[in-house]
């Protein structure tokens, strides 16, 4: 399952729902004001389900207690590097926006966080981008899903 802080780029969410379908990720949490552009998430959108609400906090909560581990994907001083990470079968990713990350709120119930190391420049991977690297990662360690 994939969490989203509200994406500014409706092309970033929708590049992350044709990931997510072609990985077999069936859930993606979108909030804010999440509109697909279905040139991009191609038959994505048609094998995973997409809800929207209006704050990622509580839905964070909702599912830590539901037994979720929940991965933030961000630079941190105590973040684990992506390949290092072990995903606990029932995780879920938590991306932050493009341009500020992942909220000191969301950060605050997160199991772990994990980063993608950069050898270039700009520091950072785009959100979309970012998060189908993780993906893959999950989907590596849990093949069989």
């Amino acid at each position: 399952m994939i969490a989203c802080c509200p994406l500014r780029s409706h092309v970033n969410l929708s590049t992350i729902i044709r990931t997510a379908g072609c990985s077999g990720v069936r859930d993606v949490i979108a909030t804010g004001a999440a509109k697909l552009v279905n040139k991009i998430t191609r038959d994505g959108a048609e094998h995973v389900t997409l809800t929207v609400r209006n704050s990622l906090p509580p839905v964070l909560r909702e599912l830590k207690q539901q037994g979720f581990t929940l991965v933030g994907l961000e630079q941190t001083t105590n973040s684990t590097l992506l390949c290092e990470y072990a995903f606990p079968r029932e995780s879920v990713i938590v991306v932050g926006s493009e341009r500020e990350g992942l909220s000191d709120a969301c950060l605050a119930l997160l199991d772990a966080v994990v980063e993608i190391p950069v050898w270039g420049m700009p520091y950072s991977y785009n959100v979309a981008t970012a998060t189908s690297l993780a993906i893959y990662e999950y989907c590596r360690q849990h093949p069989d899903g």
